[in-house]
Order: structure tokens, then C-alpha cells, then sequence
């Protein structure tokens, strides 16, 4: 079982996706992403599974939350360091986790 120091190891953020692309290179449908984080942090990059639901224009700007402090890992040919985070649902697929009120980029998730 999880400890409650565990889930604060995790720095998870309010990230702004500034970049869109999609990756042909991936088994399984997936985007590239660019998310600006603000200063503290910076610009990251991220694979997504996320065409189910999301067209490129739709997720462009969009705010998301995401976990930074995980280690880079190469996907489908792409440096992917940050996870964005999503419910994964039998009926509707993956669904982005979003803020309910528009909050500055960076701002901690606790």
C-alpha cells in the first residue's frame, strides 16, 4: 500500500500545451506534445494517447495537469518527460484531468 509520503514524492503541475504534433512513429495513436510549465520548470515534451478524444487544434493551449518529476523515457522515437495525467474510462476512453478555474502555469497540484 501507498503512503501518503509517497504520493508527495510526485511534483505534478499546470502545464499549458504550446506545441501539437502527431506521432507516426508510435504503435498506438499518440501526439507529441509541447507543454509550457512557466519559469520554474520551462517548455517539456510528452507523448499522449490521446487522439481517441482529441483533434491537434482542440489541445493546443489547452491547460493540463502532469507529473515533472519523472525520468525521461524514449517513445515511439520521442523524448517524452513529463506525464500527463487522465482517467481511463471503459466508455468515453481517455479523458484529460483539468483545472475547474483558469490557474496560472506551474501552479502545484498537492
Amino acid at each position: 500500500m501507498a503512503e501518503i509520503t509517497d504520493f508527495m514524492k510526485l511534483d505534478m503541475r499546470i502545464g499549458a500545451i504550446i506545441s501539437v504534433e502527431y506521432n507516426d512513429k508510435a504503435l498506438k495513436p499518440a501526439y507529441k506534445l509541447q507543454i509550457d510549465f512557466g519559469e520554474e520548470i520551462g517548455v517539456k515534451n510528452s507523448s499522449a494517447q490521446l487522439c481517441e478524444n482529441y483533434k491537434e487544434d482542440e489541445l493546443l493551449g489547452r491547460k493540463v495537469i502532469s507529473v515533472v518529476n519523472f525520468p525521461a523515457k524514449r517513445v515511439a522515437g520521442f523524448k517524452s518527460e513529463v506525464l500527463v495525467l487522465a482517467a481511463v474510462t471503459r466508455d468515453k476512453g481517455t479523458v484529460l484531468l483539468k483545472p475547474d478555474f483558469d490557474v496560472e502555469i506551474g501552479s502545484k497540484i498537492l
